[in-house]
């Protein structure tokens, strides 16, 4: 009944979230480019009006559109497509669409809220469709990364005694919870692109921040692959296997926040502040 649990027969499902500009469908196609390493192909499920092909200059990979009504089943039917096809990676740009969009989960609540009379009643009848789709994705045998949009919000920062306003990402547009269902989850920002993770199984970006790219897909297959990744950062585009040392991760936030002109003055403050020759003295 029971056997040896091995993380190799494992296969990815990555959520990207983000407001818009924030480089999600960018940044899939990288990563789904690193983690198959030339051996597989890729596919896209694209909902975002033909935005998914501004990319085919970088990589080879296939679309297929998805147009209004975006009900959980049409989501399903391209999923099994795409298995039939063999292809190693699904792209799903984006899952928001499946919840929020014209004839989503939303829309269909509505009109059966409408027609019983009853929002509850309504829910039991539209939650198993969305459960359908979840257990679909979960359950299908390639990798898997989906986008979703986040709630739009602003914010007023001050910069070099300038005031500006910034677009930030709030909660996924999705059902509560749905995060806990993937094996990471990374949140992006508009301003750099800087990628965080609020989700990680893989425990590989756990503190950092960093761009998303072909180099974080080679990660996370090396993981599936049941290697150990050591978590560190070596640089500001991504993260890196070798063990960094807790400056070096500083080094990086300063660069990420615009500031990576004063790593000087930021070693001399510190070993000033601490009465050491050389900011290496410190211990951890």
């Amino acid at each position: 009944m029971f056997k040896k649990a091995e993380r190799t027969e494992a296969r990815l499902r990555l959520a990207l979230c983000g407001a818009s500009g924030s480089g999600k469908t960018y940044s899939a196609l990288l990563i789904a480019k690193g983690l198959l390493d030339g051996q597989g192909k890729i596919a896209m499920v694209d909902t975002e009006r033909g935005s998914g092909q501004l990319y085919s200059h970088m990589l080879d990979y296939d679309v297929a559109q998805l147009t209004p009504p975006f009900s959980p089943q049409k989501y399903i039917s391209a999923i099994k497509a795409a298995e039939e096809e063999g292809y190693g990676v699904l792209i799903i740009d984006s899952l928001s669409h499946a919840w929020a969009g014209e004839g989503g989960i939303l829309d269909i609540h509505d009109h059966a809220t409408k027609a019983v009379r009853n929002s509850f009643t309504a829910w039991r009848e539209v939650t198993p469709q969305h459960n359908k789709l979840v257990d679909t994705i979960l359950n299908s045998p390639g990798h898997i990364i989906v986008t979703m949009r986040t709630k739009t919000a602003y914010e007023v920062q001050q910069e070099d005694g300038k005031t500006k306003v910034v677009k930030v990402g709030l909660a996924p547009i999705q059902r509560d919870g749905l995060e806990y269902e993937f094996t990471c989850v990374l949140d992006l920002s508009v301003e750099g692109h800087i990628a965080s993770a609020s989700k990680d199984r893989t425990s590989i970006f756990d503190g950092l921040f960093f761009k998303p790219g072909e180099e974080t897909g080679k990660l996370l297959r090396d993981w599936l692959n049941g290697n150990e990744i050591v978590p560190s950062i070596s640089g500001a585009s991504a993260p890196s296997k070798e063990k960094a040392s807790p400056f070096n991760q500083i080094y990086v936030l300063l660069e990420n926040l615009g500031f990576g002109g004063y790593v000087g003055e930021y070693r001399q403050y510190v070993c000033q502040k601490y009465g050491v020759g050389k900011i290496e003295d410190l211990i951890k």
